[in-house]
């Protein structure tokens, strides 16, 4: 029943994400200077819109893109299946070392690296890799 519920879940954020972007094209067509009040509206809650040198015509019109549509697919389908059930095995979810080299948690488990973590927060954690030579 858990995965039948992430499953739906991300289906339903696509649908989200393919309706925000046909009206955000839509209105971006007949209404631009509206759209841009909006979506500057709604950046000001990230405070990304506060930083002079990230200007709206450099990131504005790419939310409303089909590679912005493209991406938000691969990160849902990605991470769709890095949750955890009960009664289910662990998730071997993508780790990435401060090379930029992808891992498994299971190459931890293998004895491949030493895994750190920091916890900071209760929903955001560090990952800090030492490699064995």
């Amino acid at each position: 029943m858990g995965k039948l519920i992430v499953y739906l879940e991300t289906l339903v954020l696509m649908v989200v994400v393919c309706l925000n972007t046909i009206i955000g094209k839509f209105m971006s067509l007949l209404f631009p200077q509206t759209l841009r009040k909006i979506v500057l509206k709604a950046g000001l809650k990230s405070t990304m819109t506060q930083n002079p040198k990230f200007k709206y015509e450099d990131w504005g019109p790419t939310i409303f893109s089909m590679v912005f549509v493209k991406t938000a697919f691969k990160n849902l389908l990605v991470n769709m299946g890095d949750e955890a059930f009960d009664g289910a095995f662990a998730p071997n979810t993508r780790v990435i070392d401060f090379d930029n080299k992808e891992h498994k948690v299971l190459d931890f488990l293998k004895g491949m690296y030493e895994l750190h973590v920091t916890v900071s927060r209760v929903n955001t954690f560090m990952l800090s890799l030492t490699f064995n030579k």
